[in-house]
């Protein structure tokens, strides 16, 4: 006794509704995958960014500090060539030279200062920017269930597969 035309659709459709349970498993499975692997990766670049904003903020203390050195340097040639020219190095224009040398050595490096700061903002912004999409992608990778794909086609499939009996069955009564 073989199997009869309704017995072999019902038997056929189980098995795709079986394959595509497979298939809706591992596919959900290696979606969640790429996400937590995206997530990792812009946790990586967020700590990149990080790294990138310190060392800015590092160049410009660098800089600052060239800055004041060489304010310094100048100042002292000009103390010594009044000096060595019998100017009073307290009074009149030779204390305004200095002080002028001294007001342009705070406005340079608070320039130096203001950049790697505005530098480093733009960096720790794309580090924020990084940490959100690591987020985004650990929340939609947790939503993901590979088991509830599967169970999913598996009722539509067993929905498909007795339906498709129900009705062999009707018109062979009929």
């Amino acid at each position: 006794m073989g199997l009869n035309p309704g017995q072999l659709s019902t038997i056929s459709t189980l098995g795709g509704t079986f394959s595509s349970a497979v298939g809706s498993y591992y596919g959900a499975k290696s979606q969640q995958t790429n996400l937590d692997l995206q997530a990792d990766l812009a946790g990586v670049n967020a700590r990149i960014s990080e790294l990138g904003a310190q060392s800015v903020l590092r160049q410009g203390q660098r800089e600052v500090g060239r800055v004041t050195m060489q304010a310094g340097q100048l100042k002292s040639r000009q103390r010594a060539s009044m000096a060595a020219n019998g100017v009073d190095l307290n009074e009149g224009s030779a204390a305004e030279l200095q002080d002028s040398t001294d007001i342009m050595k705070e406005i340079d490096a608070a320039t130096v200062e203001a950049n790697s700061i505005r530098s480093a903002w733009g960096y720790r912004t794309q580090g924020v920017s990084y940490q959100n999409q690591a987020l985004g992608a650990r929340t939609t990778s947790s939503a993901i269930s590979p088991f509830g794909s599967a169970a999913t086609s598996l009722i539509g499939g067993a929905t498909k597969a007795a339906a498709g009996w129900y009705d062999y069955t009707r018109t062979r009564e009929g």
